[in-house]
């Protein structure tokens, strides 16, 4: 029977991006482990984030496609219980190894996970209507 560790790793997918051997240890994590769970993901983030758009009033529906762009960007980086919820969502995924990976650099590489995200949905606006 396989490990909680091996299933995610299988089920994630294989690293999307390159790497080098003079790839940081962000770089590495990133596209080790940010970018395919992101992918992964990608269906549930769609569905949170329209979630949090209608809870917050639905003005983000009636914007025009640059200032949908803005509000995302805004919503991940200022609403703190937001970006956790997101930051859940991503960690949920990680195996062992990677989470103690991700506390010794935590800082920069949920700098580079909530970047990437925002990234993502700013090019899937067009999946985002009531």
């Amino acid at each position: 029977m396989k490990t909680k560790d091996e299933s995610i790793l299988e089920i994630r997918g294989n690293s999307i991006g390159t790497i080098t051997e003079s790839s940081s240890l962000e770089e590495k994590f990133q596209n080790q482990t940010l970018r395919p769970i992101l992918k992964f993901q990608n269906d549930l983030f769609i569905e949170v984030f329209k979630n949090y758009a209608t809870k917050q009033k639905s003005v983000f529906f009636t914007l025009s496609p640059e200032k949908k762009m803005n509000y995302i960007e805004n919503a991940i980086q200022r609403d703190i219980k937001f970006r956790n919820s997101l930051k859940g969502i991503v960690m949920g995924m990680f195996t062992i190894i990677e989470y103690k990976e991700y506390i010794q650099n935590s800082s920069n590489i949920n700098k580079r996970m909530m970047n990437l995200l925002i990234e993502r949905l700013k090019s899937q606006i067009q999946l985002f209507e009531e």
